[in-house]
């Protein structure tokens, strides 16, 4: 069901009803290649989720666990793609409001990810606003195995912990200078 409803986002449903619409109104080979069950009397019918129960699910999702889950299979996945074998691995980490999203009060959801630059999610988490990236920028990368990883952020990371943090690490990175630090800038 959840990659259901995912399909359904990118098909362009952008609510909880209105994704819960598009499992109910997808083709029949669209449904069978999400992994819906085929009704073994009728054959081309297939037996689909009832539009609250896809309601319920979505709506007790834990974004951050999911989030973690999926960030993993795409980083088991994403291992051993590349034949040569890079001396230094790039990753970028950015925050971004998802457009249309809104969580509770009505506020847009803001999401603070970094990708590798193959295209690999390598982790995200719901941050509340864009001025607290700086605070989720550790915990972001924490988990990673980040030796020889070379990281690019905006300005708004250029943080002495966060340098200090990464080099403890083993990793090495690019920090982007603005007026957030005017004597360094200068």
């Amino acid at each position: 069901m959840v990659t259901a409803a995912a399909a359904g986002v990118l098909a362009g449903a952008r609510s909880l009803t209105a994704i819960a619409e598009w499992i109910s109104d997808a083709p029949v080979w669209a449904s069978m290649a999400l992994g819906f069950a085929v009704d073994p009397f009728a054959k081309t019918v297939v037996t689909l989720p009832h539009p609250a129960t896809v309601m319920r699910l979505l709506t007790r999702l834990v974004g951050d666990v999911l989030d973690a889950a999926v960030s993993a299979s795409l980083r088991a996945r994403a291992v051993g793609r590349t034949t040569a074998k890079a001396r230094w691995r790039a990753v970028a980490v950015d925050g971004k409001q998802l457009r249309g999203s809104r969580a509770a009060g009505g506020k847009a959801v803001w999401l603070l990810a970094a990708m590798d630059h193959t295209g690999t999610a390598l982790g995200q988490q719901q941050i509340e606003a864009k001025s607290n990236e700086t605070r989720a920028f550790v915990s972001l990368l924490h988990d990673l195995d980040l030796d020889n990883t070379v990281i690019t952020a905006d300005a708004a990371h250029t943080q002495h912990a966060n340098g200090r943090w990464l080099r403890d690490r083993g990793a090495h990175y690019i920090a982007a200078v603005k007026g957030n630090h005017p004597g360094l800038l200068e």
